[in-house]
């Protein structure tokens, strides 16, 4: 079955509006000349790579984050029916450019913009047998055109709330998008509920958030790091992960006072000869410069400059490359995760899998697993200098509140993987 051409609708003019802004912020801007350069290139790609006979699931994350949520479907959909190839698309840079040669997916490339003609042009060249939608990103041409050609829909670890178009007022008309989804999988039961007021109840499933499977499987394959564990090997070690400058103006005092070795224990003889790690979100040079300057006076080395022989001087340890965070955060005693004072917190998840008490920012309140280990226990709510002064000290003060904290977090991690595993069998069995 083809797709018919159809009139503009109202969706598809402000699309074309977008893509034109893309294409005018791409002269000065490199993130979005990216956007644009990816979305035109994606079809180059589908028209070269695309094998015409492959059996094609297709998987679509906004960005990188997402990815990670629908990684565990996809890495297991590769053990388990080897039969399929997997297309993964991404909208976001941050998603594609990270991602672009992960070799979990037959094919990678950006989602074209949602106008009519490109999804004809996308369906020409790939016939998936099914697609999932991670989290979020409900693309109203593309879903009209897997309708069409009766591809199924599954939305994944799809979260919904109220201030959403779909239950505004204003968007009761794009809320019809989601009728073509086959069935949803939801986080939570408010997105259930939320779900059924627009007359979704026989397709949605409350299963939980595959990131929790994702985090175990990090945890098990975490990979060793030996400089790190010979920094840390005998010390307390705070971790701070995915830190941004206002999550550093917390605890870079706070390491150069309350948690010196040359301040007395508050408690626990653990805490002496203490160690910092900081993996910054940004490894800018003058982001790390910054850093540096804040600790004068501490041995401060930059994991690239480590060796055998000079890491167990050093106080405080600057991881500057990304993808050991994963693995880093298993070496502390205590973590921050950044990102609560302005773009919204990192993912806990990957630090609470270790079984620590983890500290947080307050833009908190549309991170699901970060809200539930706050109510748990497991995860402590900070908003100024004193805030992170009297959390941390008591925690690695008092053995026995420390040990509450992180027990919540191992027993809220291991409460709530599953999702992947009930997902797949409903599809696949």
């Amino acid at each position: 079955m083809k797709l018919r051409r159809t009139p503009r609708s109202m969706y598809s003019i402000v699309i074309f509006l977008y893509m034109c802004a893309v294409g005018i912020a791409a002269i000065f801007n490199k993130r979005a000349r990216k956007l644009a350069v990816g979305h035109r290139k994606a079809f180059f790609q589908l028209k070269r790579q695309v094998q015409k006979d492959g059996r094609y699931i297709w998987f679509h994350a906004a960005s990188l984050g997402e990815f990670e949520q629908g990684r565990p479907l996809m890495e297991r959909l590769r053990r388990e029916h080897p039969e399929y190839k997997i297309l993964l698309t991404f909208f976001s840079p941050s998603g594609y450019e990270v991602r672009k040669n992960w070799e979990g997916a037959d094919l990678v490339c950006y989602l074209p913009l949602d106008t009519p003609g490109a999804v004809r042009v996308f369906f020409h060249f790939v016939k998936p047998e099914m697609l999932f939608l991670i989290k979020y990103e409900f693309w109203k041409n593309y879903l009209t055109g897997c309708q069409r050609l009766g591809i199924p829909v599954y939305s994944v670890s799809s979260i919904f709330r109220p201030d959403q178009i779909f239950f505004r007022w204003y968007g009761r008309g794009y809320a019809k998008v989601l009728s073509k989804v086959t069935h949803f999988f939801v986080q939570n039961q408010q997105s259930a509920d939320l779900l059924a007021t627009l007359g979704h109840t026989d397709n949605v499933t409350v299963v939980g958030d595959t990131r929790f499977d994702r985090v175990l499987d990090i945890r098990a394959a975490a990979r060793p790091l030996p400089l790190v564990e010979k920094f840390a090997s005998g010390h307390t070690v705070f971790v701070a992960g995915s830190s941004w400058p206002p999550d550093e103006a917390l605890f870079i005092p706070w390491f150069l006072g309350k948690f010196s070795p040359t301040t007395p224990s508050v408690g626990s003889s653990a805490m002496s000869s203490p160690r910092l790690i900081i993996a910054p979100h940004l490894i800018g040079e003058d982001h790390l410069r910054d850093i540096e300057s804040r600790l004068q006076g501490r041995c401060v080395l930059r994991y690239s400059a480590a060796t055998e022989e000079n890491v167990s001087d050093a106080e405080v340890l600057i991881i500057d490359c990304f993808g050991l965070l994963s693995s880093i955060y298993r070496y502390g005693k205590l973590a921050l995760v950044g990102g609560g004072f302005g773009v919204g917190i990192h993912n806990v998840a990957e630090a609470a899998v270790y079984g620590i008490p983890v500290l947080i920012g307050p833009n908190n309140q549309n991170f699901r697993e970060a809200r539930h280990l706050l109510d748990a226990g497991a995860c402590f709510e900070i908003h100024n200098s004193e805030d992170f002064t009297q959390i941390a000290d008591r925690l690695l003060g008092d053995d026995e509140a420390y040990s509450r904290a992180a027990e919540a977090a191992r027993r809220y991690i291991a409460d709530n993987a599953g999702a992947t595993d009930y997902i797949f069998r409903k599809i696949f069995s």
